[in-house]
């Protein structure tokens, strides 16, 4: 457990750890699309809202691994269940299968991978 807060639509701090949502992809703030990037459609501004709402003072953290960035590849339980699912329901994100470690979003929320 620790102490969490949003950065932007997929990815959160937890104390000193950045986490990066498992499976997932929200658009980018402004300048933070990489050149020759496909970068999920979207305001970037309302899914960074939509994570930070959902964003309990203290959340469990899943695990998986560690991206090129050394993010922390995770899952965390928000005021809403699973980010992953909440932000994919709610609209912030766009499902990434490649990036979906252990399944984990296929297996917890696959309603929210069609909307």
């Amino acid at each position: 457990m620790s102490s969490c807060h949003a950065i932007d639509g997929d990815t959160l701090r937890c104390g000193e750890e950045r986490i990066r949502l498992v499976g997932i992809d929200a658009p980018e703030l402004p300048g933070h699309c990489r050149p020759g990037r496909m970068c999920a459609p979207g305001d970037p501004y309302a899914a960074t809202s939509g994570l930070s709402d959902m964003v309990r003072s203290t959340m469990p953290i899943q695990r998986y691994g560690v991206d090129k960035y050394g993010r922390t590849i995770a899952a965390l339980e928000g005021t809403q269940g699973d980010l992953s699912c909440a932000q994919l329901r709610d609209g912030n994100a766009i499902y990434k299968p490649q990036w979906d470690d252990r399944l984990h979003v296929a297996r917890t929320c696959p309603g929210a991978m069609k909307v």
